[in-house]
């Protein structure tokens, strides 16, 4: 299969359109089975160390369960609060959208039994594994003009105790999932100045580390 040049500006585009949303820009209108059913097989779709596919998925409309994630979210956050005392923008954040989005979707990775190709010298190849299938899970909700936001403020373990996944799975992302009223036009992060855009030319090296 060969791609043209409007299909690669097309593909940067969506990735520069993508956006981490929060719950104050969650609609309530409910994702159609096949718009999910696009996400998750985009997430299928993603590069996995030896073939491995270590990924599963819970998926979350449950309001109960929603409620303890949440009261979860609410205790790590306050924790956090006190760590970025001297930054009162943290207070102002809304940093997830769990009971406002329609759909939640934790992520999970299951560790294999047996040696996995690949992963015999860096064992969390498996792990980043997953992380491209969220990657992936990302773009594509763009592209439906449904939004996504990943929750991270949040007890691991309690949130593998809540969804009763057995061990030794582990959770690598929390996942939030619905349609938006807008797609911001920059990240918020960005447009509140929490922290500088990095270019392009002060990440680069050549051969060597810190090499001219």
């Amino acid at each position: 299969m060969n791609f043209t040049a409007k299909n690669t500006e097309t593909l940067l585009k969506i990735m520069h359109a993508r956006r981490d949303v929060r719950g104050n820009s969650f609609s309530d209108k409910i994702i159609e089975k096949e718009k999910l059913e696009f996400i998750l097989e985009a997430a299928l779709c993603a590069p996995s160390v030896g073939y491995s596919q270590p990924w599963e998925f819970v998926l979350i409309d449950d309001r109960d369960i929603k409620q303890n994630i949440h009261k979860n979210f609410q205790a790590e956050n306050e924790k956090a609060q006190k760590i970025f005392k001297e930054r009162p923008l943290y207070q102002t954040l809304k940093l997830e959208g769990i009971l406002e989005a329609p759909l939640n979707i934790a992520v999970l990775y299951t560790p294999q039994e047996s040696p996995v190709l690949g992963m015999t010298s860096m064992d969390k190849m498996g792990e980043y594994s997953v992380v491209c299938a969220i990657e992936n899970m990302w773009l594509m909700a763009r592209t439906l003009d449904i939004g996504m936001g990943w929750v991270s403020i949040l007890n691991e373990e309690a949130v593998l105790k809540e969804l009763r996944v057995p061990q030794p799975k582990k959770l690598i992302a929390y996942l939030c999932l619905g349609y938006v009223k807008k797609f911001a036009e920059e990240p918020e992060l960005k447009r509140l100045q929490w922290e500088r855009e990095k270019k392009l030319k002060s990440l680069l090296h050549l051969n060597r580390y810190g090499a001219d």
